[in-house]
């Protein structure tokens, strides 16, 4: 579905990402971990089309991305998840998720994938008329992953869920994660916890100043000497 091939981005003369590749296929969730500043939010920006790459392919189902413009990413089906959620926070969850819709013309189908959305996230339901700026840290971030989902994604990018949250609503936005890889969603995810990351993921990689310095499955990059040592405190 995804890959990234010899990848350079920058923001202005700062470079930030070094002859990075990947590939995400079909159906995966698939972590990308590494230290603060590491470029990992970099890589996200520039798969969702908002940083133009230096060097290098995005390919998304096979169409070069690397000058779509991105709201036109969007559209193709990729749908990013910031760290700062960017929730409308003077709405309604309703009238959040209905945003999350813009793309989406037939408006039976934004009603289905609303109902889609509320059977994932069964308290944004009982929420819908809340003003989402009065909701808790954990309920904010499902509305902004359910927000995502609404423009019906084909790839989920999601930038570091768990920032700012309790260990027990962690734990509810993971499986929340899980739950939509369940229902044939791609996924991405961005990551300080590396623990809880690699038990929920598929396969990982692993980015160090800008650059891939290890990828394999997520069983196995556990057990890894230099994983368990950087970023697992074994």
């Amino acid at each position: 579905m995804l890959q990234l091939k010899n990848l350079d981005a920058s923001y202005g003369f700062l470079q930030i990402l070094w002859d990075v590749s990947l590939h995400i296929a079909d159906g995966e969730f698939v972590g990308l971990i590494g230290p603060n500043g590491a470029g990992k939010t970099t890589t996200l920006r520039t798969i969702a089309g908002l940083l133009k790459p230096m060097k290098g392919e995005v390919l998304f189902k096979g169409h070069k991305m690397n000058t779509v413009p991105a709201h036109e990413t969007t559209r193709m089906g990729i749908s990013y998840i910031s760290e700062d959620l960017n929730l409308f926070v003077d709405m309604s969850v309703r009238e959040n998720l209905l945003m999350g819709a813009y793309i989406v013309r037939d408006q039976q189908k934004q009603l289905e994938t609303l109902d889609f959305v509320y059977e994932l996230f069964p308290r944004l339901k009982e929420r819908e008329g809340q003003l989402a700026g009065t909701m808790s840290g954990g309920e904010r971030k499902m509305l902004a992953i359910a927000r995502g989902m609404m423009s019906n994604p084909l790839l989920l990018l999601v930038d570091e869920p768990s920032l700012g949250l309790a260990p027990h609503l962690v734990t509810d936005v993971f499986k929340s994660l899980r739950r939509l890889q369940e229902t044939g969603v791609t996924l991405m995810l961005v990551e300080q916890r590396v623990n809880a990351t690699l038990e929920i993921t598929d396969r990982a990689y692993v980015m160090e100043q800008g650059r891939i310095v290890m990828e394999g499955p997520s069983s196995e990059l556990m057990t890894n000497e230099h994983v368990k040592a950087a970023y697992l405190g074994i």
